[in-house]
C-alpha cells in the first residue's frame, strides 16, 4: 500500500476543507447543538463535504468515519480494510466564537491502525503529518518532543468532556493534582492540535477523557512519531476506541500516570 500517496492526498483534502473554513471564519449564519454544549456550524458540514469529495475521488472503494455524516462504506474487502477518520473542524467552539483555535484531523487507518495522520490549523498555516515508523512532521521539518524531565517544570495541556456525567469529581480531581504539580496548564479546546503541540515540544505532557476517534486518531499517530508515549489513564497502550489519553514526552509519563491514577480513585 502506497501509504505516501495516501498521505498526499489527505494533505490535499484538508487544505480543500480549510478554504471552507476560512470563508465561513467570523461570518457564521447558524451555530445549531448536538449536545447541551456540543455545537455544529455550516463551516463543519461544508468543510467534511470538501474533504470527503477529495478523499472519494481519488479513493472511491475506501471507509470513511466523519464527525458530522458519520461512517460510510466504499466496498472495502475484510482484509486490508482502509479507512478515513476524519474531523472537519476540530474546536468547533472556538470557532464559532471567533477564537482561532482550530484544525482539521485526518487519519488513514488499514485494518484499524492509524499510518497516516495529517493534521492543518487553517488559521497559522501548520501543518502536521506523520507517517507510521518515519517520523512526524510540521510544515516538511522533522519535529520531536521536549526533553523535560519533571511534572514541576512541564506545560501541560488538558480538555473537558461536553458531557461530564458523573466524572465531575475525578476530572476536578485530576486537574486538581496536576495544578499542584505543574509549572502551567492550558486547556485550548482543540484535541488534535493539542497532541500536535505535544508532538512539536510546545507542550511536555497533554490528557483528556471522552475523545472519540475523529479527535485523536491522526493527532495521536503524529505524536507517537515524534517520540511520545500515548497511553490510557492505566498506562495501557492507547487506540482510538479508548475513552481515556494521555500523551507525553515519555519522560514524565509515570509521573503523569500516578496523578491520573491516583485521582482516578475517587469516581
Amino acid at each position: 500500500m502506497d501509504l505516501a500517496a495516501l498521505q498526499r492526498t489527505a494533505v490535499k483534502a484538508a487544505f480543500q476543507g480549510a478554504v471552507e473554513l476560512r470563508n465561513h471564519f467570523g461570518k457564521l449564519d447558524t451555530v445549531t447543538k448536538k449536545g447541551r454544549i456540543d455545537l455544529v456550524t455550516q463551516a463543519d458540514l461544508a468543510s467534511e463535504a470538501k474533504i470527503i469529495a477529495v478523499i472519494r475521488s481519488h479513493y472511491p472503494d475506501h471507509d470513511v468515519l466523519a464527525e458530522e455524516s458519520g461512517a460510510s462504506g466504499g466496498g472495502n474487502s475484510a482484509a486490508n480494510l482502509v479507512r478515513w477518520v476524519i474531523d472537519p473542524l476540530d474546536g468547533t467552539t472556538n470557532y464559532a466564537h471567533g477564537l482561532p483555535i482550530f484544525a482539521i484531523s485526518i487519519a488513514v487507518e488499514v485494518d484499524t491502525e492509524a499510518l497516516v495522520g495529517v493534521v492543518l490549523n487553517p488559521n497559522g498555516g501548520e501543518l502536521f503529518s506523520a507517517i507510521k515508523a518515519h517520523g512526524a512532521l510540521l510544515n516538511d521539518r522533522p519535529i520531536r518532543v521536549s526533553r523535560t524531565d519533571a511534572v514541576s517544570e512541564s506545560l501541560l495541556i488538558t480538555g473537558f468532556p461536553y458531557e461530564w456525567g458523573d466524572q465531575r469529581t475525578a476530572i476536578i480531581e485530576r486537574f486538581s493534582r496536576c495544578v499542584d504539580s505543574a509549572r502551567g496548564i492550558r486547556r485550548l479546546g482543540a484535541a488534535a492540535l493539542d497532541l500536535c503541540y505535544v508532538a512539536a515540544g510546545r507542550a511536555d505532557a497533554y490528557w483528556e477523557a471522552g475523545l472519540k476517534p475523529w479527535d485523536s486518531a491522526a493527532g495521536a499517530l503524529i505524536a507517537r512519531e515524534a517520540g511520545a508515549m500515548v497511553t490510557d489513564f492505566s498506562g495501557r497502550e492507547y487506540t482510538d476506541r479508548c475513552s481515556e489519553l494521555l500523551a507525553s514526552n515519555s519522560h514524565i509519563h509515570t509521573e503523569m500516570l500516578s496523578l491520573l491514577q491516583i485521582a482516578k480513585e475517587t469516581r
